[in-house]
């Protein structure tokens, strides 16, 4: 791949960011967003492997891993600018080669669009102060951090996540905002209940996704946050789909809400969430037109995930396609099992996926967090799911692998033994 010096960058080029989030990578970032130049946030600790493979297909004009490149690019931005195109954010890569979901630079009236819709929103101003719980390399921390700053606000970033470090910035900077997944919840509830809880009503906005959220933890969250205070989203890396408040949570338990503002949202007869978006939002997959093509039908494009909507347009999720497991010709999905189980109170933490069988094709398995036996599960899943979504087989474990941000890592669960 070629490179040039920071200075000769053009509206158009790529810029590929290799650095632990800081105040200097949300200036740079933002300064090449409202020159036009994109921004390709990536995790800094990937191998050398990993990183080959992923900007071959972007061919960046600069990749940069340290400090006094990264403060070269921060040639000033200033609340109020308007950002020319999103940051080219990659996607996981569960299903190949990783992808860069590209905006392209947008028209004026499409970057004020989308700048303002994130802003009606999410009500970012200028007496906001942001707490960056997530590494700002991914999608939402990164947006929520550049809307704040952009609206004359302010951010503080206490580190790599840990409990202490967030619960001392909460005492010293009294957020008003912050993002985050459920595990950071499950995390510093924890902390907290073992010390001392810190004064939280200087939170105007709480806003989690990534994963879902246990319902003790979504209890949880409702009783200890101000009221009205609390959100769920569902997105992707391509686009966002839903909002919702926790209080409509509570009459729709498992929902993620209803189809944000200028969106719409429908599910096909194979159950694929389809969302339709204005044109601002819309992208494609750099250099990738067959899997961009394979996205789109119109206005609408998919990520894969499957859901129902229910007659007022509440949305629930029912996994991902590959997640899928079809067991004796019956689709089961996983999140739907899991929901299940998750509310037993001897869970802390549920995975199902598919196992191979020889008579069903698949048969459902699960690994458990918590104190639930066997027996237990068994006779908790037979009271509320149908015989095709009953776990055949239970293991358990001290954790549930998971990416950063919540998703479970369903390859890596431990195979269920051959059937009998």
């Amino acid at each position: 791949m070629t490179t040039v010096p920071a200075t000769t960058l053009r509206p158009g080029d790529r810029v590929a960011l290799l650095l632990p989030g800081s105040h200097a990578y949300l200036d740079a970032v933002l300064s090449l967003l409202v020159r036009g130049v994109l921004p390709i946030p990536l995790d800094p600790r990937l191998t050398s492997y990993e990183r080959e493979r992923i900007l071959a297909g972007l061919d960046p004009a600069l990749v940069v891993t340290d400090q006094d490149a990264l403060a070269d690019l921060a040639t000033g931005w200033e609340p109020g600018d308007v950002p020319r195109a999103r940051p080219m954010h990659v996607t996981s890569g569960t299903t190949g080669t990783p992808k860069g979901v590209d905006s392209g630079l947008l028209p004026d009236e499409h970057a004020r669009a989308l700048l303002d819709e994130e802003r009606a929103l999410w009500g970012f101003n200028g007496t906001d102060v942001n707490l960056v719980l997530s590494p700002l390399y991914h999608s939402a921390p990164l947006r929520f951090a550049m809307g704040t700053l952009l609206a004359g606000g302010r951010v503080t970033i206490p580190g790599p996540f840990d409990p202490a470090r967030v619960t001392a910035a909460i005492e010293a900077e009294r957020p008003t905002t912050a993002f985050c997944v459920p595990a950071h919840l499950q995390r510093l509830f924890a902390f907290w209940d073992a010390g001392a809880w810190p004064d939280l009503t200087s939170f105007r906005l709480l806003a989690h996704a990534g994963a879902p959220c246990p319902t003790q933890v979504k209890e949880r969250l409702l009783s200890v946050f101000p009221a009205g205070t609390t959100w769920e989203f569902y997105g992707s890396t391509e686009g966002q789909f839903t909002a919702c408040r926790s209080e409509e949570w509570l009459t729709r338990r498992g929902t993620v809400g209803r189809a944000r503002p200028g969106r719409s949202l429908r599910t096909d007869e194979d159950g694929l969430i389809w969302c339709r978006v204005p044109e601002h939002a819309r992208f494609s997959y750099f250099g990738a037109p067959e899997k961009t093509a394979a996205a789109w039908r119109g206005d609408e494009f998919t990520v894969g995930d499957l859901g129902r909507l229910d007659e007022d347009g509440y949305l629930y999720l029912d996994g991902r396609r590959e997640d899928l497991v079809i067991s004796g010709g019956v689709n089961v999905y996983p999140a739907e099992v899991e929901n299940v189980l998750g509310e037993h109170p001897g869970v802390t933490d549920v995975a199902v996926y598919g196992a191979a069988d020889p008579d069903w094709g698949q048969r459902v398995c699960a690994v458990v967090v918590g104190t639930a036996t066997t027996d237990e599960l068994r006779a908790w899943a037979a009271e509320r799911l149908s015989p095709p979504k009953r776990p055949k087989e239970y293991r358990f474990a001290e954790t549930i692998p998971r990416t950063l941000t919540g998703k479970i890592l369903r390859r890596t669960l431990p195979p269920a033994p051959p059937s009998s």
